[in-house]
């Protein structure tokens, strides 16, 4: 796949290219937010995040875009309303729990996600989980799944956060990395295509991590499982 990004360093590496001419400055970079909706509404852009370092982290738009797997349909079965999605994208879990009968709203940051997750039934608060929210202190459940406990940068300031919006009752389904991969904070941009994104704070946590960052933010962990090769851990305020 050819992009701006591997486009400009090929430049750099061109005989009688000027690195730093007009060719070298053909990055369009725009927000996370807008090239996440943009992904979102164009099936045909293979997003992924790529780290400072030159690492990648998958991205499945096309899960993200279709029903719940059983591993999350399994996972869904404990959240009690009202539930609080944070990150909730493009609503399917939302929509899953109003199917069963739950009160759940998503919060998400990106317009056109928020449209579209309303336009499959969810109820969505647009704005970020940091900023002021109907009912702090009353969720029963709180949703971070899909890798948003790295919502941020910093998993212990987002559980925090998540603690002080649930009720004392209150529990919160996390998704998680596999055993061994460590507690990291992570400088990552979106690309799609020749799209480019502005940098931006995320963090990855492996299941055997998350025990220490919970306790960090005054929750435990009440349970931990895999399904589907993906990780589970359920947090309750400690």
């Amino acid at each position: 796949m050819t992009t701006a990004l591997s486009r400009l360093r090929a430049a750099r590496r061109a005989p009688g290219t000027d690195p730093e001419g007009p060719e070298a400055l053909e990055v369009v970079t725009c927000a996370p937010s807008v090239l996440f909706a943009r992904a979102l509404g164009d099936p045909g852009l293979r997003l992924r995040a790529v780290t400072r370092q030159g690492g990648t982290i998958a991205l499945p738009v096309a899960r993200w875009l279709g029903p719940p797997t059983e591993a999350e349909d399994e996972a869904l079965a404990g959240v009690e309303g009202p539930a609080l999605d944070i990150g909730c994208g493009p609503g399917r879990h939302v929509a899953a729990l109003h199917r069963r009968g739950v009160l759940a709203v998503g919060v998400e940051l990106a317009t056109d996600a928020a449209r579209l997750a309303r336009s499959r039934g969810a109820l969505v608060i647009e704005g970020s989980v940091f900023s002021p929210l109907p009912g702090e202190g009353t969720w029963r459940s709180a949703i971070l799944l899909d890798g948003n406990i790295g919502i941020g940068g910093r998993p212990r300031t987002l559980l925090r956060r998540v603690r002080s919006l649930l009720a004392p009752e209150g529990h919160a389904l996390v998704e998680l990395d596999p055993p061994g991969v460590p507690a990291t904070q992570h400088e990552v941009r979106l690309e799609a295509g020749d799209q480019l994104s502005a940098w931006f704070p995320w963090a990855t946590i492996g299941a055997d991590a998350v025990e220490g960052v919970a306790e960090g933010a005054g929750m435990a962990v009440s349970a931990l499982w895999e399904r589907e090769r993906r990780w589970f851990a359920r947090l309750a305020p400690a």
